[in-house]
């Protein structure tokens, strides 16, 4: 039995890089001003506030002033979507987004109906993408934000949000994406591709937990959603976590690595190739080559629950999931796998395995000598 951890939950969280750790230690203990006291001790930390602010940007293809550094993902997208929207209701009251969301846009946009929004949620075609002539179609006058996720946390679908925010900028509707999962791993520009927020956040990426940035592109009519000093612009007050700003713009700047995404490419289609042709009856969740995160495999298994699948991998200490970490505790079926159609018994049997670029052959090497014997274990043992 392999005893070193073979982590492939990436798309959970990540290991954080020991470059990035190094880069952070100065922050605890020997730099920790308050980056908002104007003493010299505390303007250290405010200068390494907006190095790591300029590094951010420039990772987006945006301006320094248009990051918000916020606590992660979460809640950039709660931030977006209910300040865009109180800020806009002399517009209208209408939200547009898709039914394959990470949580924190399907549940805010839960809350945000109850607080008398309209909100549509766009179908998806069987690979997860979104039709820009249905967006189109329902975009009316008082549509005032479309979000769509980028890269998809689940079966890995990237979007194309260049298309997509087209339209928008079109329609003069702002549009938002939920970058987490695609940040560093796929482009990102804001001018290219039409954009005016993105959420992006650091621990998806080999930085620390706890920290994220919201991108709004100057010019967007939005107001504070967290009140208290004039922090970040006097768009998200609190102090500022400036050993995790630190980390977070170290690790996206290690990220935008072109080798980095290769490699996870490579692995990637290893591992996809290697359990289609060793293991009968199993379907690929998801796009195929460059629509797909490159660090992303979803496949369902016939006959058999995913959950038990993943309890094996465990006992064999190989990390995997069988959907996006924040509805692991839920025993209902992928909201994302319903939404591209399958039934419940394929999404059940379904199984995330995400990589890294610290991700090695021999570790899937590893995971094909047991992930074969395990699947036909179960299969003998299901009443299916």
């Amino acid at each position: 039995m392999q005893k070193e951890i073979v982590y492939l939950d990436n798309g959970a969280s990540t290991k954080a890089d020991p470059k990035v750790l190094e880069k952070m230690k100065p922050y605890f203990c020997e730099i920790y001003g308050n980056a908002s006291s104007s003493h010299t001790f505390g303007q250290k930390s405010k200068q390494a506030l907006e190095n790591s602010r300029d590094i951010i940007a420039k990772s987006l293809n945006s301006k320094p002033e248009e990051i918000i550094f916020t606590s992660g993902g979460t809640e950039s997208n709660n931030f977006a979507l209910k300040s865009i929207a109180f800020s806009n209701k002399d517009k209208g009251n209408h939200i547009i987004t898709t039914k394959i969301e990470h949580k924190s846009i399907l549940n805010t946009c839960k809350w945000l109906e109850k607080q008398g929004f309209d909100i549509t949620y766009l179908n998806v075609d069987k690979e997860g993408f979104v039709d820009p002539e249905e967006l189109e179609k329902v975009i009316t006058d008082k549509t005032i934000l479309v979000s769509v996720i980028h890269g998809n946390n689940e079966i890995g679908t990237i979007q194309n949000i260049e298309e997509l925010g087209k339209i928008c900028k079109e329609k003069k509707v702002y549009f938002h994406t939920d970058a987490c999962q695609s940040f560093t791993k796929t482009e990102l520009n804001v001018k290219k591709q039409n954009i005016d927020l993105i959420t992006i956040n650091s621990h998806k990426i080999h930085g620390p937990k706890g920290v994220g940035a919201l991108y709004i592109r100057k010019g967007t009519n939005i107001k504070a959603w967290q009140h208290g000093g004039e922090h970040e612009y006097s768009l998200r007050s609190g102090t500022e976590n400036i050993p995790g700003i630190v980390g977070f713009a170290e690790a996206a700047k290690m990220g935008m690595n072109k080798k980095h995404m290769d490699k996870m490419t490579v692995l990637r289609d290893k591992l996809i190739k290697e359990i289609m042709t060793r293991i009968k009856n199993v379907k690929l969740n998801g796009p195929e080559g460059n629509k797909r995160l490159c660090n992303n495999v979803n496949l369902s298994f016939k006959g058999i629950e995913g959950e038990a699948l993943g309890g094996y991998l465990d006992q064999y200490n190989i990390c995997s999931s069988t959907g996006s970490a924040c509805s692991e505790k839920s025993l209902e079926p992928s909201h994302v796998l319903k939404a591209i159609g399958l039934n419940n018994e394929t999404a059940n049997g379904s199984l995330r395995l995400t990589l890294s670029r610290f991700t090695t052959e021999d570790e899937i090497e590893y995971v094909m000598s047991v992930l074969p014997k395990i699947v036909n274990k179960l299969r003998r043992l299901s009443p299916f």
